[in-house]
């Protein structure tokens, strides 16, 4: 398996000055994943510094869905590592990556999650890197499924003080949207890197009248809205499709299967599995109405800026969300470029496809959309924030290890 590990045998005294090396630090995210080495790896490595991502990979590391690991993507050095599975497999392997993320001979170790920003922490007392956490989640909510009620807040409570104790010792804390910087005790290190939308070339969907497309877009399951599709469907007109780009991440495809069948829609379901963004965006593009239609009562779906709200506008697609969601709900009012509907009423999902029957109203919506995903809602911002950041912590220019 090709592992990036060049970059890990630097001279000990070169003749002239390197750049900077970052590690991207993975406790679970795939080898190519769309925001840490898409768009931040891609980012640095476009504005000069060497870049690795150092991530799970293998037959036990490799997360649900993604390919093997290539040598490099994006300008990104891709090294991968085993581990086993589950939050066991994860804690357990902490030190094991804080010492590879210290043999990097990193300058910045950039860590992409809880277990991932402990490893850095620990690597960073070796080697005397920057460290930077990056926030992708609401994490004080991540235990609430797995506790009763009445001990939630105690165990939100817990996470917050590790998590701000961790940001007492990093350089920076990037968070990915709006609503995650209060968990942090570090106003003066949060520097916001929004998860928007990268301007991947992809030809729009030019509408048209007859039967309409759904189309769904990255990981599937209960909590995503599997279930809500398929009743929603049912009550849609005879010849409304549904296309599924993604895998089941839950267990729950047999379930989602059982149940296309027994409403009769199973002809009326193309499942594509995973794809690449590029193939995915086009393959999107052939639908008619992108859904997001994360369910209620989940924490980080109240906070969710998903990379398939984009993917959608990119492709010039209008979109039909949750209410609830604040984020989703502030880009698609101020874009114009979809409706807001309660994800967990199949009635109401219905309703909103209906009226969305008239072409010239998809196109209207799905340009704004794009226009948006374009401009305002872009990357470029959110990537010069970034790059302005490593020039803080490791200018380009200087000496490596």
């Amino acid at each position: 398996m090709p592992d990036g590990s060049a970059l890990l045998r630097q001279p000990a005294a070169p003749a002239r000055a390197e750049a900077p090396l970052a590690c991207l630090l993975s406790a679970a995210h795939p080898p190519t994943d769309v925001r840490v080495v898409g768009k931040e790896g891609a980012a640095l490595a476009a504005a000069g510094w060497r870049v690795l991502h150092l991530c799970p990979g293998g037959p036990e590391g490799s997360p649900e869905g993604s390919p093997g690991a290539p040598a490099m993507h994006e300008g990104v050095a891709i090294r991968t590592y085993r581990r086993a599975g589950g939050w066991r497999g994860r804690l357990a392997n902490i030190p094991a990556l804080a010492r590879l993320a210290a043999a990097s001979g990193a300058a910045v170790l950039h860590a992409s999650e809880p277990d991932a920003w402990l490893a850095a922490l620990l690597a960073a007392r070796r080697s005397g890197a920057r460290v930077v956490l990056d926030v992708h989640e609401h994490y004080p909510s991540r235990l609430d499924p797995r506790l009763p009620a009445a001990l939630r807040p105690l165990g939100r409570a817990a996470i917050r003080w590790a998590c701000r104790r961790m940001a007492l010792r990093a350089d920076a804390v990037v968070v990915a949207k709006d609503g995650l910087d209060g968990d942090f005790a570090t106003p003066d290190r949060i520097v916001p890197v929004r998860n928007y939308a990268t301007a991947t070339p992809v030809t729009p969907r030019e509408h048209q009248p007859g039967p309409l497309t759904l189309v769904h877009l990255g990981a599937l399951g209960r909590a995503r809205g599997a279930m809500e599709m398929l009743d929603a469907l049912a009550l849609c007109p005879e010849g409304t499709r549904l296309s599924l780009i993604g895998r089941f991440t839950d267990g729950s495809g047999p379930d989602f299967a059982a149940r296309a069948t027994a409403l009769g829609l199973t002809a009326g379901v193309e499942q594509h599995g995973w794809m690449p963004h590029a193939a995915a965006l086009e393959q999107a593009a052939r639908a008619d109405i992108g859904l997001v239609l994360f369910q209620p009562g989940v924490e980080n779906h109240r906070l969710a800026l998903p990379h398939k709200l984009f993917d959608c506008m990119l492709a010039g697609l209008p979109v039909i969300a949750p209410a609830f969601a604040e984020e989703v709900a502030a880009v698609i009012r101020e874009a114009g470029c979809g409706l807001l509907v309660d994800t967990a009423d199949p009635a109401a999902i219905a309703a909103a496809v209906a009226s969305l029957a008239d072409p010239a109203r998809r196109a209207e919506l799905g340009g704004r959309g794009r226009a948006a995903a374009l401009g305002r809602f872009g990357w470029a911002a959110e990537a010069e924030r970034l790059v302005g950041l490593y020039r803080r912590l490791a200018p380009l220019g200087c000496a490596t290890k």
